[in-house]
């Protein structure tokens, strides 16, 4: 019988961890929380000091029993769940819940998963954080607070069914302004010169150099006649300035940098980053992955001295100590890095092995030596003009992190290519070969990708590490924000060419404006700011919530009752509240947009029940009006009146199929094609007023055909089905995952049931009400 019992949150950390321990100690896990806010009612007791109202989840009261038996019979109970304010309020809930005691109770904390780790944290264990637990307690009943009241006025005032948070819905109001920016933009445009000169290097040899003016043009006739001047113009070389630079690493990785570095050259969402993270720090690979520090041990440091020495060379080494600037930082106290530094590489699979190489080699390069460079500016005179040509190189001189690991960044069109000069004399002649004067456009703001808006949340001081990865998965899920893309554009531009003493003119296309992985608002998000900055201008203030955030650290740190600042909030937002709802008007974003050329009545656009709809005739007209659902990369915003009337000529027929007739069409759920009573979803790269017959015909067999292949075994009450992430069964409404070993194929019924009874109890899924398309 073990003495010892240790509880942590998942069951891979506590695999882990067991291997680390001896026969005396049994470790659980509690699945995360155990219990949370009452899911009837607000869960916030008003009368005694907002006084939580928790209970635990009904999917988590099996596993508590287990967890009470267990404790029972030990003689010490450790809290090990995580490090930051979450992981402290998992073990005061189970503290609470399990009914343990401070004799027989200890609470430990690690950064890895570790031996020595998890050997130091037994020998020095602590009581319960109860600030840490406080400044959770004060977000959790916050959130519930802002999103149990403004959802409801959001049903009356917009559409039914929506839902409002303090810190997501300041994230979609950063993406909506972004939009409008980029609506608003009014590209200038500009000429750019540049030359390719011949000339003789020192030892009289011909050599090419490649040259820019540095100042542009505002038009083409100014552009033309710098041309003109060119063209009996006299060109040498009037001066070469060679000056020293360095680069320098960057800091090892927190949870903001390390979800902008893996979508930047990994091409991962910010939920798969934390996922993949997880993972690996429940395998004991790297350090916790909820970090806003950059500092690293004095073990790590060495380590990292170590294996550079050993690989690179002592002059590849620089010892580093990086400063944390993130305001309010206290989720943990060192950066995220490899649990052990002198492991290269890992087993696991291939979205583990290739962040893990990430962290790897910024960790690495985090304390190695500035890479030394030498930038050469090459002045080319112009006879009679003031204005000079510059021809710029960039050579390494020495590598140093280089060699490792180069950073990332947002920055679109971007082009880091430099040229090697040749050593050429002051002096020297130089013979144009072609100068060329190239009409070139501002650039609009770019749109966020997942990584960028992380980066803006943390520069605002809005959310903390732990609150980032759920912030941008809830505006997506609630429809407020999509990820999408959109194709480029052609765009005609001027470009002037002098050569052989002549200029010609030619008009060119390129392709601009092509979008990827970008984060796009929906009508309705439009809408639901705009009505929030309308009426609760301090829950979408950027200051307000980052102040928030700064009160949440000041409770965690002790320095602040978490009640005093909840109720200083609840008092002055609940009457705004109550005051919107007897005042405001309903908000449907409604834009008139002209007349319809066939009966001459309205055309306007605005959110509708199921969402943003086209709509020809109003409610005064004698007939009823006509209605029809907007394209995905539509918005209410900016659609035009052609747009909407092309709306009006869905549904349409692409032919028939096996007799019956194919219809495309646009439902609540997007476009669809309608064959013998069945309905397929177009993809998103399908226009619905472009689908050709063949085309619906491709569509209608696949899904047959995935339809087909998705039924592995069907044992009546139980099936193994094929779906987007693998094989499963599913019984009774819910889902059961497969052991990774297990080959789906070889299940037999009595094996299933055996799977279903090893894994907690699963919820079944809640049926969505059928609506018609």
């Amino acid at each position: 019988m073990s003495k010892n019992l240790v509880i942590v949150e998942s069951p891979a950390k506590a695999k882990t961890i067991e291997k680390f321990l001896g026969n005396d100690f049994r470790v659980l896990s509690s699945m995360g929380h155990i219990r949370d806010l009452v899911e009837k009612g607000i869960g916030i007791d008003f009368a005694h000091d907002y006084a939580p109202v928790y209970e635990v989840s009904p999917d988590k009261k099996k596993i508590v029993s287990e967890l009470a038996k267990a404790a029972k019979s030990v003689e010490t109970v450790w809290l090990a769940s995580d490090e930051d304010r979450e992981g402290e309020a998992i073990a005061w809930h189970l503290y609470q819940v399990l009914k343990l005691n401070d004799n027989n109770t200890k609470r430990i904390v690690f950064h890895e998963i570790t031996r020595d780790a998890i050997i130091k944290a037994i020998h020095n264990p602590r009581t319960i954080d109860l600030n840490l637990v406080d400044a959770q307690q004060a977000r959790r009943v916050l959130d519930r607070i802002v999103g149990f009241e403004l959802s409801p006025v959001l049903w009356r005032k917009v559409k039914p069914s929506l839902s409002a948070g303090r810190v997501q819905s300041v994230a979609v109001r950063l993406i909506v302004e972004r939009e409008r920016e980029i609506n608003n933009f009014a590209a200038e445009a500009n000429y750019r010169v540049t030359a390719i000169f011949t000339t003789k290097d020192k030892t009289g040899k011909p050599v090419e150099l490649r040259a820019e003016l540095p100042v542009r043009f505002k038009t083409k006739e100014e552009a033309k006649a710098f041309l003109e001047h060119c063209k009996t113009a006299q060109f040498s070389i009037a001066n070469i300035v060679k000056t020293p630079a360095k680069k320098s690493p960057a800091p090892p990785f927190t949870t903001s940098t390390l979800q902008q570095e893996a979508a930047r050259k990994l091409g991962f969402s910010v939920a798969q980053t934390m996922r993949v993270a997880q993972a690996l720090y429940e395998a004991g690979k790297i350090t916790y992955m909820r970090t806003d520090s950059v500092n690293l041990s004095d073990l790590a440091l060495k380590t990292a001295k170590a294996e550079i020495t050993n690989y690179y060379g002592e002059k590849y080494h620089k010892f580093r100590q990086y400063a944390t600037k993130t305001k309010g930082a206290q989720e943990a106290h060192e950066a995220i890095r490899p649990a052990y530094i002198n492991t290269h590489t890992i087993d696991g699979s291939a979205q583990e092995k290739r962040l893990y190489e990430l962290i790897w080699k910024r960790t690495i390069a985090s304390q190695m030596a500035d890479a030394q460079l030498e930038k050469t500016t090459i002045y080319i005179n112009i006879s009679d003009s003031k204005q000079q040509f510059q021809a710029t190189g960039e050579v390494i001189v020495f590598d140093g992190f280089l060699k490792v690991y180069l950073e990332s960044t947002d920055e679109e069109n971007v082009n880091d290519e430099q040229q090697i000069l040749p050593e050429i004399k002051i002096g020297e002649g130089a013979e144009n070969e072609v100068i060329t004067a190239q009409q070139r456009f501002s650039q609009r703001p770019p749109r966020y990708t997942e990584a960028s808006l992380v980066r803006k949340l943390e520069e605002l001081g809005i959310g903390r590490p732990s609150t980032y990865a759920p912030t941008i998965s809830t505006i997506q899920n609630r429809n407020y924000v999509e990820k999408g893309e959109r194709p480029a554009e052609k765009r005609e531009f001027t470009e002037l060419e002098l050569k052989k003493g002549k200029i010609s003119e030619k008009t060119k296309t390129e392709n601009t404006g092509a979008e990827k992985a970008k984060l796009f608002p929906t009508s309705i998000g439009i809408v639901v700011t705009d009505f929030l900055t309308e009426h609760f201008p301090d829950i979408m203030s950027y200051d307000f919530t980052a102040k928030v955030e700064d009160e949440f650290d000041e409770i965690a740190e002790g320095n602040k009752k978490w009640t005093k600042t909840i109720d200083v909030f609840y008092k002055k937002f609940h009457p705004i509240v109550e005051n919107t709802l007897e005042t405001s008007e309903r908000q449907s974003g409604e834009r008139i947009l002209g007349k319809d050329p066939k009966t001459g009545k309205q055309v306007s656009v605005r959110i509708g029940r199921f969402g943003p709809i086209a709509q020809i005739g109003t409610s005064d007209d004698e007939d009823k009006p006509v209605f029809a659902s907007l394209l995905r990369d539509q918005t209410i915003e900016t659609l035009t009146l052609q747009e909407a009337l092309d709306l009006f000529k869905l549904p349409r027929e692409a032919g028939e199929y096996e007799g019956k007739p194919m219809k495309v069409a646009v439902g609540r759920f997007g476009p669809y094609i309608l064959h013998n009573t069945k309905f397929y979803s177009l993809p998103k790269t399908d226009d619905p007023m472009e689908v050709s017959q063949q085309r619906a015909i491709e569509i209608i067999e696949a899904k047959r055909e995935a339809e087909k292949n998705k039924i592995i075994h069907d044992f009546g009450d139980i099936q193994v089905l094929n779906g987007r992430f693998g094989a499963y069964i599913k019984f009774n409404d819910a889902n059961y995952k497969i052991p990774k070993k297990t080959d789906p194929k070889t299940l037999t019924k009595e094996l299933c049931k055996e799977i279903v009874a090893a894994q907690p109890e699963v919820k079944p899924k809640a049926k969505r009400a059928k609506t018609k398309k």
